[in-house]
């Protein structure tokens, strides 16, 4: 009965996990929950008055499919202020979030016989959208040694001739890292030479530590930025993942193309929600600053706290805010007479044993990792950390 095509998806694991420890928390179980990818910080003030102004001035019929005037103006204007990228209006498509923006990019640009190379650890949903279209997912190994970042080497031998895209996410999600500018330059010049496109995901372009000098891959110079498909929300940077406005920004005609797509599909993005985008885009940044100085403080204890735990290692991220620890080493213990036998078992044992949620590396491409999110309460974290220690000094 159900097509070929949706018997090759499997559920998300970052959201199973989630609704899992929910489900738990509504039976009254205290469950610390690591798993989800969202700062717990509210909307700030502002954003919400301008949706309610929306709300009261009756702006809640359709709107152009790609997104009003004034958000795209808005979105050329932010992309100019922080990555010194100009665009125009024609080279922007707004959508209902980040992952619609990679959908909708992913249906228009790949068919079969098309190859897309996906660093690993990779966001979890990368490589099913990527199969959905039709093409073939094409994975780079990456470990802490290069802090999860792919060499050009690596990426000149992944390159044929099937291959269309890479896709780079920096910061990243799951592991936090990020590539420095002189990195980029150097990936861009393969990717240049082999005249492949570039998906820069980079929705966690705020969220960066230690004085880390974020760059865009686009603003290396026009013939790259003729390659790039940026890829970006308000949902992480003002805490609105429920109000879902992502972007798509590159070439007018792919653009136009994804435009149609969403025609057929949702339509506009909620009207309501792009009047609120305008003001978190346009409206005052410190709410921003607040948030990043407050994950900064969790990310020192969230890191320390891990590396305390015989057996866990793990490295310091430079933006985002999660952790990807290295658990491998706790492999062929055994609980009872059950064993840890990979990341899937181990958040297994946290959630049964400890009631402490955290998402599997295996979804992300890592079995050898677990992710756990520093977007939560110093107490939460604490409280989490001491259940972790406690659980994993019980293996034997």
């Amino acid at each position: 009965m159900l097509s070929n095509r949706v018997k090759l998806i499997k559920p998300s694991p970052t959201l199973a996990i989630t609704a899992k420890a929910k489900a738990m928390q509504a039976e009254g179980i205290d469950v610390v929950g690591f798993g989800a990818g969202e700062p717990d910080f509210d909307t700030p003030e502002h954003v919400k008055e301008a949706a309610i102004a929306a709300i009261r001035a009756g702006f809640t019929k359709y709107t152009a499919t790609g997104g009003i005037p004034e958000l795209k103006q808005a979105i050329i204007n932010k992309l100019a202020r922080d990555g010194g990228i100009s665009c125009e209006p024609a080279e922007i498509l707004v959508s209902v979030g980040g992952k619609h923006s990679f959908y909708n990019l992913a249906q228009t640009l790949f068919q079969e016989g098309d190859e897309v190379i996906i660093p690993a650890p990779y966001w979890v949903s990368y490589p099913p959208m990527v199969t959905l279209a039709g093409a073939t997912p094409v994975i780079i190994e990456t470990d802490e040694k290069t802090e999860f970042k792919i060499s050009p080497e690596q990426l000149n031998r992944a390159i044929t001739p099937k291959t269309k895209a890479v896709v780079l996410c920096s910061p990243s999600n799951p592991t936090g890292s990020a590539y420095e500018k002189a990195e980029l330059e150097a990936l861009a010049a393969v990717i240049l030479d082999k005249s492949i496109f570039v998906i820069s995901d980079e929705i966690y372009e705020k969220f960066t530590y230690d004085g880390f000098a974020w760059s865009s891959i686009a603003s290396l110079g026009p013939e790259i930025r003729r390659r790039t498909f940026i890829l970006n929300a308000v949902s992480k940077t003002y805490s609105m993942t429920g109000w879902r406005i992502g972007f798509a920004v590159g070439d007018r005609e792919v653009i136009a193309a994804m435009n149609r797509i969403q025609d057929q599909s949702t339509s506009n993005p909620v009207s309501i929600s792009q009047k609120a985008a305008i003001a978190a885009l346009e409206g005052p940044q410190d709410c921003v600053t607040i948030m990043l100085r407050e994950f900064e403080k969790r990310r020192r204890v969230m890191v320390e706290g891990l590396n305390a735990v015989e057996g866990i290692s793990c490295l310091w991220p430079k933006g985002a805010f999660y952790v990807f620890p290295n658990v491998s080493a706790l492999y062929g213990r055994k609980f009872g007479e059950k064993t840890i036998d990979g990341s899937t078992s181990f958040t297994e044992y946290l959630l049964d044993s400890a009631r402490v949620a955290v998402v599997p590396g295996d979804g992300f491409g890592a079995d050898g990792y677990v992710r756990l999110s520093y977007a939560t309460s110093m107490a939460t974290i604490e409280k989490g950390l001491a259940r972790i220690a406690e659980a994993v000094s019980r293996l034997t």
